[in-house]
């Protein structure tokens, strides 16, 4: 499948901006893992874009929409690794790009929510300030942080290493997904 596909099945799907923004930011953790493990970008980067595309559509139905349409389409990788990605739902994880998903997906989103709430959104965060919001059950309740957890350990990864690598994924991207510095008022 081409990235070209994969955005005009995303877009077919989704418009909230907030659920295309997180489609994109786990599609440029995925790339930027898949290019530090030696694994194909174009697949990672692929699996991370379409991994929620069907939700906001058909939220009852969720994953079973994208899961079943790349099937159909003979993408049986990145099918498997989206039918895994939450760990209730007892599919196994078979491949380090099921892994991988699993890892990047929650914990994503959680990084983006720890900028949004920051005047430097991404500048200067750390993931020791991550984990401690990690540690704040109120903020961003709907996080599910056991997910958070297993995912790291999946993926065998040190999960203070984990959000660091995420968040240095995001600063180069920051301009791209709204994510700059808000001017401070004397700039107004």
């Amino acid at each position: 499948m081409r990235h070209k596909e994969a955005v005009e099945i995303l877009n077919s799907m989704t418009t909230s901006e907030s659920l295309l923004r997180h489609a994109r930011t786990v599609e440029l953790v995925m790339q930027a893992y898949a290019r530090k493990l030696g694994e194909d970008e174009s697949r990672w980067a692929i699996t991370g874009l379409l991994h929620d595309s069907d939700y906001e559509a058909y939220p009852d139905q969720h994953p079973n929409v994208i899961v079943n349409l790349l099937r159909e389409r003979g993408e049986e990788e990145i099918a498997h690794a989206i039918s895994a990605h939450y760990t209730h739902w007892g599919v196994s994880y078979d491949t380090l790009l099921d892994k991988a998903l699993i890892a990047c997906d929650e914990i994503t989103g959680f990084v983006v929510a720890c900028a949004q709430v920051r005047p430097d959104r991404l500048q200067g965060l750390e993931a020791k300030s991550v984990i401690k919001k990690l540690k704040q059950k109120s903020f961003a309740a709907s996080v599910d942080r056991e997910e958070v957890r297993k995912g790291a350990e999946l993926f065998e990864v040190d999960i203070s290493e984990h959000i660091g690598f995420i968040i240095q994924v995001l600063q180069q991207h920051q301009e791209e997904l709204a994510l700059l510095p808000q001017a401070s008022n004397s700039e107004n």
